[in-house]
């Protein structure tokens, strides 16, 4: 269990997006190029930018984890959208005491993608893959050709991949939005 003291410890420790990728100047390199290649749509943007409540994003990740090099950057590029997104990364390994209260099917999987409340209540914890993300490992891995580590993700494979993970921002801040303790506090 993660309580919001716990939350908002490792949060304060937690880097930016351009120091995380700082931390590891020789593998940043991956991120970058996904970086460059995504972007939002004007609709998808539009949607960000009306976010009104303040969201806490924790990202447990790894900069040499390829799952995270593919949906790291999109994770991203949606907090570049709103400024009431405040996106923070912690490497697994470093912090692999709270890390291992993060476990998905009995293991330390990155990227893990904790959303918190403005006052670092968890709201929800996903991860390690968006449903399409697991659609197309297994259309690559499963059948007579796997997929090499390297390979760049195919352009509609990253776009539904980001579309999924831009849908569990919103779910986050309409629950956000309707909490009635958010309410109360803000006289809405």
């Amino acid at each position: 269990m993660l309580d919001r003291t716990l939350v908002e410890t490792v949060f304060a420790r937690a880097a930016s997006y351009d120091r995380y990728m700082a931390s590891d100047p020789g593998r940043a390199g991956g991120w970058q190029a996904v970086y460059d290649r995504v972007r939002l749509t004007d609709a998808q943007r539009a949607e960000v930018a009306s976010f009104g409540r303040e969201m806490k994003v924790l990202v447990v990740s790894g900069i040499w984890c390829g799952d995270c090099v593919q949906q790291g950057p999109l994770l991203a590029r949606i907090a570049e959208a709103n400024p009431r997104i405040d996106l923070r990364w912690i490497d697994r390994d470093v912090e692999a005491e709270f890390s291992s209260r993060l476990t998905i099917c009995g293991g330390g999987r990155v990227p893990v993608v904790v959303f918190a409340a403005e006052d670092g209540e968890v709201c929800a914890i996903a991860g390690d893959r968006t449903l399409s993300r697991y659609r197309g490992l297994a259309r690559r891995q499963l059948g007579a050709a796997c997929e090499l580590p390297w390979a760049e993700i195919p352009a509609d494979e990253t776009a539904a991949v980001l579309q999924e993970w831009l849908d569990e921002f919103e779910r986050v801040q309409w629950m956000l939005r309707l909490s009635p303790r958010l309410r109360q506090k803000h006289g809405d």
